[in-house]
């Protein structure tokens, strides 16, 4: 699936519901082979009816082939707690996107539409939903609910944040996830959205915020949210260019070319570190590449749901 012809189609943003649910069902329907099939059905089995019971079940269609009566037998209504967090600071709206390119995405657009399509996933397994939001301050917090109301309430939230480009927004990603695992109390399956910049603490101290989360039992997918051509693969043209940090506003100028191979060199090893710390504490990472699609995404919600019910 062509996910910037479905933005473009729906205008961008505008109509975040209907795009998760156009990205989602494409999804789907590419997944005619997969062992996945059909998860997003309610139906579990079929049982015999007996008299008495309510005929709002039946299957009329297995009545007409069989002559007999059987009613389908559903899931448990709510089998899953998620609770989702996006980083939402000012490296997370890197590349700047233009209004008029509806179908580019940035870090932050990519994490809310993937967000949006796990939701909708969710919410026809009628699992509840939470989400927190958070940049140099805890900026939002919703808990676990599956209701409909609560949906939309969560949808309206993330439309506000794609729309709603932010002063400066320095990441405290460290304080905010212990506040995060204090205020989740049941075990639920948790994801988390964020480019992993932080100046302000050590990498061993957001892994033991990470460790909090586990250590209340919690199952953890960090998707690390990065743009593959810029701030991997350092592909910008080779003339003098000044680079600035979004959220410290330092700067440096520099020909690309000259500092290009070093540099991939130290974010492979930077890479390579968070992977090692993510299998050390059973932390499940994800790479979430905003230049690619959202299969990897949906794909590992699905295995990391098998596993946790």
């Amino acid at each position: 699936m062509n996910i910037q012809n479905e933005i473009n189609k729906t205008k961008g943003f505008t109509n975040l519901e209907l795009l998760a649910k156009q990205v989602v069902e494409g999804f789907i329907s590419g997944m005619h082979k997969s062992p996945f099939h059909g998860f997003s059905s309610e139906f579990a089995e079929h049982k015999v009816y007996n008299n008495g019971e309510s005929t709002k079940h039946i299957d009329w269609k297995l009545y007409a082939k069989t002559d007999k009566l059987f009613t389908k037998r559903y899931e448990e209504e709510t089998n899953l707690r998620c609770h989702i967090i996006i980083d939402n600071s000012s490296s997370m709206h890197y590349p700047v996107i233009k209004e008029h390119h509806l179908g580019s995405l940035n870090k932050i657009s990519f994490s809310v539409l993937a967000t949006a399509c796990l939701m909708n996933i969710l919410k026809k397994q009628r699992d509840a939903i939470g989400l927190s939001i958070y940049s140099d301050a805890y900026d939002y917090y919703a808990p676990e609910k599956g209701s409909e109301r609560h949906h939309q309430m969560l949808v309206s939230k993330l439309s506000d944040i794609v729309t709603n480009t932010p002063d400066t927004k320095h990441t405290d990603t460290y304080t905010f996830l212990h506040q995060v695992a204090e205020k989740i109390h049941r075990r639920s399956l948790i994801f988390l959205f964020t480019d992993m910049f932080q100046s302000s603490s050590s990498p061993e101290k957001l892994f033991e915020a990470l460790r909090h989360l586990k250590y209340n039992k919690h199952e953890v997918i960090l998707f690390h949210t990065f743009d593959s051509s810029k701030e991997v693969h350092f592909d910008f043209d080779n003339r003098p260019a000044r680079f600035i940090d979004v959220e410290t506003n330092e700067f440096v100028n520099l020909y690309a070319d000259n500092i290009k191979e070093n540099y991939q060199k130290a974010v492979a090893e930077y890479f390579h570190d968070l992977k090692m710390k993510c299998s050390q504490y059973r932390i499940k990472y994800v790479e979430a590449d905003i230049t690619k699609d959202f299969d990897k995404i949906l794909t590992t919600y699905l295995v990391e749901r098998q596993k946790f019910v």
